[in-house]
């Protein structure tokens, strides 16, 4: 078996394709390739990595990395170690060419961060900063965390227990309470109701499990001895309002600051289980730019707070 670079040598024929190599560096940087898909810094499809990763692997004439559990070979490591600098170099690259890192923020954030509060927060920082420009991705709190550790943002937006809190690395911005969802139809009118039953048989429609909401929310149903658990995990709070406005269960939400929920479903508190937080999470101190990105999501926190006090 010939090693990497002389099987590619020997291919005169068959030219590597840099987007199949970009591609590669993706699927190893997020641990396969259906996380890749996810968490790609443009749309692509599953199916599409798939095949071009094939192809990739065809012109190479060497399997580069096992599918389950995801593990590269000797060849992907080869290949991978040759590639790394230069993709991981491009960020620093552009923000040379456009005039200066100090004036580039990666971020990552869930979609509803995005939506709801990331223009907002954005707005003010170009205000402050000229020539500010980002880049974004989506993400949750545990694949914040990994991109922080890998180099890959300066900054992450999200959700999170406690015990995944850093004084160093984390600034807590906001503490939200759990909510469950039900029909406004429904006879129900507290969550013990519910919680107190012999035998819960509603559904339970949740984010995916996880989700901090999720993991706190089934951590303090263990220690009361109660069993209930998810039957539709879906991809936002959103989709849990719609759902459940539709009768298709109960569903876990957070109380967050002025949200005006659709008159198709009513809010139960959940008072004496634990919180969520909302936290900003960095790399280590922050510099001056992801200090003055801080200083903006502090004021509108404490807005928003103001606002719903009247």
């Amino acid at each position: 078996m010939l090693p990497l670079y002389q099987s590619i040598a020997a291919e005169r024929t068959a030219t590597v394709n840099i987007h199949h190599l970009e591609l590669f560096y993706h699927v190893v940087r997020f641990g396969g390739i259906t996380a890749a898909a996810r968490q790609m810094p443009y749309g692509i499809q599953q199916s599409t990595i798939s095949s071009q990763i094939l192809q990739l692997e065809d012109t190479l004439g060497k399997p580069l990395f096992r599918r389950r559990p995801f593990e590269l070979t000797a060849e992907g490591r080869v290949l991978f170690s040759y590639i790394e600098p230069f993709f991981n170099g491009l960020d620093a690259l552009g923000n040379r060419l456009r005039g200066g890192a100090d004036r580039h923020l990666r971020i990552a954030c869930p979609e509803i961060v995005q939506r709801d509060h990331l223009p907002t927060l954005l707005a003010a920082v170009r205000k402050r900063v000229p020539g500010f420009h980002f880049s974004l991705v989506s993400a949750r709190v545990q694949e914040i965390l990994q991109m922080l550790r890998a180099d890959q943002i300066d900054i992450g937006l999200a959700t999170a227990e406690d015990k995944e809190i850093d004084g160093d690395t984390c600034r807590v911005m906001l503490r939200m309470g759990l909510l469950l969802l039900v029909p406004a139809d429904s006879d129900v009118q507290s969550a013990e109701e519910i919680l107190g039953l012999d035998r819960i048989s509603l559904p339970l429609v949740t984010l995916p499990r996880h989700e901090p909401s999720c993991r706190i929310f089934q951590e303090e149903l263990q220690a009361r001895g109660v069993d209930w658990y998810p039957s539709l995990e879906l991809a936002s709070l959103d989709l849990i309002t719609r759902y459940v406005g539709s009768g298709f269960g109960i569903g876990l939400a957070l109380d967050i600051p002025g949200t005006r929920w659709p008159e198709s479903v009513r809010p139960l508190q959940l008072p004496d289980f634990p919180k969520v937080v909302f936290a900003a999470f960095t790399k280590g101190p922050p510099n001056e730019l992801v200090g003055q990105f801080l200083e903006e999501v502090e004021r509108v926190t404490r807005q928003m707070l103001e606002d719903v006090r009247g």
